[in-house]
């Protein structure tokens, strides 16, 4: 028997909350909100690892995202440096003790049977998904984030001395390591 496409959608958005709740658990004394953080900053470019950032993309307050990092500071995971570029602005840094929590991440499950799909499967997946939070994202006025490679904002220059190709982001004046282009950016614009 066909489903209804309202049945359907009702059953997708339930299995994503649940696959949420499977992987939101209080791992090695770490709680669901910590260890987003601690995703978060091993995946965000030197413009997004912020309270701030981390509050929009999480899309909770600031004042909670800074609870939850300044207890990530004071047991060790995270370190707070001042921005060069703004003084008034702390950049968030994992740690070495932050690194190796994140080998024991509870998402790690959910990681591994994901790449147990098919790579069509996978790749539909992942178009799927993206178009879901996008769509909710709209909805809610929430700013999307995405990774620097796929933004509008970044340049490829050829290096006069080197005749290499180097990055910068065009918003912020700022050369981009090649690492940089995979990594989650808050002033994220679609180059589409």
């Amino acid at each position: 028997m066909k489903k209804n496409p309202t049945e359907t959608a009702r059953t997708i958005a339930e299995l994503i909350v649940q696959l949420g709740r499977i992987t939101h658990d209080y791992v090695d004394g770490l709680s669901p909100a910590q260890w987003s953080v601690l995703r978060y900053m091993s995946r965000a470019n030197q413009f997004s690892r912020t309270v701030s950032a981390f509050a929009e993309f999480h899309a909770t307050t600031r004042g909670t995202a800074s609870q939850t990092v300044k207890s990530l500071v004071s047991q060790g995971y995270l370190s707070r440096t001042k921005s060069k570029r703004d003084g008034r602005s702390v950049i968030l840094d994992l740690t070495d003790a932050g690194r190796a929590a994140l080998l024991h991440d509870p998402c790690s499950a959910l990681v591994s049977a994901a790449a147990e799909l098919p790579a069509t499967t996978r790749g539909q997946l992942t178009s799927g998904l993206e178009r879901l939070l996008g769509r909710l994202a709209d909805n809610s006025k929430i700013h999307p984030f995405g990774a620097c490679g796929d933004c509008s904002h970044v340049a490829s220059k050829e290096s006069p001395r080197k005749m290499t190709l180097r990055f910068e982001c065009d918003l912020n004046n700022e050369p981009l390591g090649e690492a940089e282009l995979t990594q989650t950016c808050i002033n994220f614009c679609s180059s589409d």
